[in-house]
């Protein structure tokens, strides 16, 4: 008898996501059991029985996959479960907390292709603003967008302090330089959007974070997008299909709604989830697979238009 393909599901909190097991078996998994309350303490454990009971054989279709709400977190719970294996008890693990990590990789893939495509340029060296970017999408934005070059600034409506811990917190945990600002009012907002080159809206969804009046003071915009799905929009004026579309208000700006970024995010997370079900040897998935990931799709549905 054929083993089957089994995918633990660890998470900190109460319940796991049914976008995450749904995911998972149209990826190929035929047994997927979700372990709740998993705090960093419990991943050693739970990662030795699960490999152990298994063979060397049984590791092969056997994965673990890190969720939860918190960015950091899923990264150390990785590393903790990926620490716990040693050869030949080694299987697949992929971190994908809220969606946080497939999700920001798409949203800057999808922004890295509007600046080649409309600017001839890529991330690096660009001012990246990120609104929201004390949550755990915007964490990720900014560490991705850091590792590709950019200035990178996280900004919080609860002020100037929140947003400073956050970039020292999660800047030192990944290794890159972020740097705080505040969005607590209009005028410190307007303030962060003047120098920015890209604004990435990853606020919570329902909540405009740039008004049309706020839009007139970002005069260097060349990108701005936006993860927000929920009326009214995060960013005025980019509609939740918008793909690269022209930015009323802003002369050569183009905007990147939700729908957009999360056919992207979609696509993503299934590659990843198909490549650690079918790997013949046990791979580590994060953020930066995540975005190798989206970058090889967009460059594919590039290749695959027709020539204008």
């Amino acid at each position: 008898m054929e083993r089957p393909y089994i995918l633990h599901l660890f998470t900190p909190g109460h319940q796991a996501s049914p976008f995450d097991v749904n995911m998972a078996a149209d990826a190929g998994y035929q047994v997927i059991t979700p372990y709740t309350d998993v705090g960093l303490d419990l991943v050693t454990a739970l990662t030795q029985d699960a490999i152990f009971s298994r063979g060397p054989k049984g590791v092969a279709r056997t994965g673990i996959f890190v969720g939860g709400r918190d960015a950091l977190l899923a990264a150390d719970m990785l590393e903790r479960a990926k620490q716990a294996m040693f050869k030949p008890f080694v299987v697949s693990l992929m971190a994908d907390p809220s969606g946080a990590y497939t999700t920001a990789a798409a949203m800057l893939a999808c922004v890295e292709a509007a600046l080649r495509r409309h600017h001839g340029t890529g991330l690096s060296g660009q001012e990246v603003l990120v609104l929201g970017g004390t949550g755990p999408v915007g964490r990720i934005a900014a560490v991705l967008a850091a590792q590709a070059g950019a200035v990178v600034r996280i900004a919080s409506h609860s002020g100037l302090a929140a947003a400073q811990k956050a970039a020292l917190d999660t800047g030192a945990r990944f290794g890159v330089s972020l740097q705080g600002v505040s969005g607590a009012d209009r005028d410190a907002l307007r303030a962060a959007l003047a120098p920015a080159v890209v604004v990435l809206a990853c606020a919570a969804a329902g909540v405009q974070v740039v008004s049309p009046e706020d839009l007139a003071f970002a005069k260097r915009l060349k990108v701005a997008a936006d993860v927000n799905a929920v009326a009214p929009e995060g960013i005025a004026g980019v509609g939740v299909m918008d793909d690269a579309k022209p930015l009323t208000g802003v002369a050569g700006a183009v905007g990147i709604g939700a729908l957009a970024v999360g056919n992207v995010k979609y696509q993503t997370q299934h590659r990843l989830l198909v490549s650690m079900c079918q790997a013949e040897k046990a791979v580590v998935l994060s953020f930066p697979e995540a975005f190798a990931a989206a970058r090889e799709f967009l460059a594919e549905q590039a290749a695959a238009k027709p020539a204008a």
